[in-house]
């Protein structure tokens, strides 16, 4: 009898209902588990004719799933574009200089990221610790470019992030490394170049995942924790940040128009600020400046190498140590008097490193590029006799400091090859070390492979046939 009266109540309520227009809230407890804090509701309006409106979801987990798919990239954009072992050396950390320590690594390229692994990336996620993550480089506003003046290896590109992170990459395999280059400079190139976007969109992500009440509270709490001499820092950082942004833009204007404004290097050494170099200046200016047509830092370091080098193994092949050699640099560029006799000079493997540095930083190598092609055309001649003669020619047209510059340097590598059976130096190994440095293309990005086999060849050809080309005198 009981429920039947309840049933005609609910009857009554529901026909109530339906007469006007009424929001019916429902609310289901969860009971399952006595640890679960959390209640669910569900909320529906009726209408006059029944039609029921989805409710308003206002869970979290589901505004999140509405903010993700604005927020984190595709997964296509993750995917992995390329991947191989490179020779990796960081030699910066946040703007901090690191010593350089090359190693090999297992590369790993997406469209926003490289990821560094000592093994390749199966092999290293199959080992990998519990919560130990790759060394990664944000692509994001990040900088690459060729960087020869960085080491003593061929084929060095540098990788500069907006962190202030920077990073060498190198490979001896000349197609590898260009493959490298242009894959990550794509990658970089079709990302924003302004990198505070996507951590905008982060923020504006945390932003809508919590609601205002929870934000708000956060920070309260984090105000009440916070001793009372570092609340008001908290809150200046919180009621400023739109103040600091400006700051930010007009330091960014200002530092703009400074280096717009800044003298040219003419004017600074003109007036005497920035001394006359020797590295990294044009051969002609040296020349001129010294009032001679080769070079005297070349004829010096010759000197030292046929006084105490001629007979040790790996000459002009072995690498010096790089600090050492800038050190010679330096005190070169500041005109300060060099005694390469010096104990501080003694490795011989020094001076040569510091010659080819020489010759490497020329801002127009030694054969100009405008000789580059005819030398190049020479080289593939058929006819022995006539390739001699056509790059002969083309030696007597070179301006005087490339052409005496280039008679006392060859003239010096002959003497090295005479002793090849003790420093086991040949006509190739010279070859393959000079060439490359001595000639080279304006534009090396072309056939950089193909150009360096010639390169090779006309230098073991000009070190064979030195008497012929240059003449039966020696310096």
């Amino acid at each position: 009898m009981q429920k039947s009266t309840n049933s005609d109540t609910s009857v009554e309520t529901l026909n109530s209902t339906r007469q006007g227009t009424g929001a019916v809230q429902m609310r289901i407890k969860n009971a399952n588990s006595h640890h679960d804090r959390l209640s669910q509701s569900k909320s529906m309006i009726l209408t006059d004719v029944g039609k029921v409106i989805e409710p308003i979801s206002r869970h979290r987990r589901n505004h999140s799933q509405h903010v993700l798919k604005d927020v984190i990239p595709p997964l296509e954009q993750l995917m992995v574009e390329k991947e191989g072992y490179l020779q990796k050396a960081k030699i910066a950390d946040g703007g901090k200089k690191l010593r350089k320590n090359w190693s090999t690594s297992w590369i790993v390229l997406s469209s926003r990221k490289l990821e560094f692994y000592k093994e390749s990336k199966q092999q290293a996620l199959s080992s990998m610790k519990t919560g130990h993550k790759p060394e990664s480089v944000d692509l994001c506003g990040a900088h690459i470019e060729w960087a020869k003046e960085k080491s003593s290896r061929k084929n060095v590109f540098q990788i500069t992030t907006v962190s202030g992170n920077e990073f060498l990459l190198q490979s001896d395999i000349d197609f590898i490394i260009l493959d490298w280059f242009h894959a990550i400079k794509n990658a970089i190139d079709r990302l924003p170049k302004d990198p505070s976007g996507s951590s905008r969109n982060l923020e504006l992500f945390k932003i809508q995942r919590s609601s205002s009440t929870e934000l708000l509270s956060h920070y309260d709490n984090d105000i009440k924790e916070q001793k009372p001499e570092h609340r008001k820092s908290l809150m200046f950082r919180l009621h400023h940040s739109a103040s600091d942004t400006s700051d930010k833009n007009r330091v960014k204007n200002r530092l703009k128009k400074f280096i717009t404004r800044r003298p040219s290097l003419k004017t600074l050494q003109e007036k005497g600020l920035i001394k006359d170099q020797i590295f990294g200046s044009h051969l002609h200016t040296v020349c001129e400046r010294e009032n001679s047509t080769v070079p005297r830092f070349v004829k010096q370091c010759i000197e030292a190498v046929e006084k105490r080098g001629l007979d040790v193994d790996g000459i002009y092949r072995v690498s010096g140590n790089l600090a050492t050699i800038q050190k010679l640099r330096f005190i070169v560029n500041q005109e300060e008097k060099l005694n390469l006799d010096d104990s501080q000079w003694e490795d011989i493997h020094v001076v040569t490193g510091a010659l080819k540095m020489f010759f490497r930083e020329l801002p127009e190598p030694l054969f100009p590029y405008s000789f580059f092609e005819r030398f190049v055309e020479a080289i593939k001649k058929q006819d022995y006799n006539t390739r001699i003669e056509t790059i002969k020619s083309l030696v007597q047209k070179l301006p005087p400091p490339n052409r005496d510059t280039m008679k006392t340097l060859f003239g010096h590598l002959t003497k090295i090859v005479a002793r090849a059976s003790k420093n086991l130096m040949s006509t190739q190994s010279l070859g393959i070390v000079f060439g490359p440095t001595l000639l080279r293309a304006e534009d090396e990005m072309g056939n950089m492979a193909i150009h360096m086999v010639y390169q090779n060849q006309i230098a073991e050809l000009m070190l064979s046939e030195y008497n012929k080309i240059f003449g039966s005198e020696e310096d």
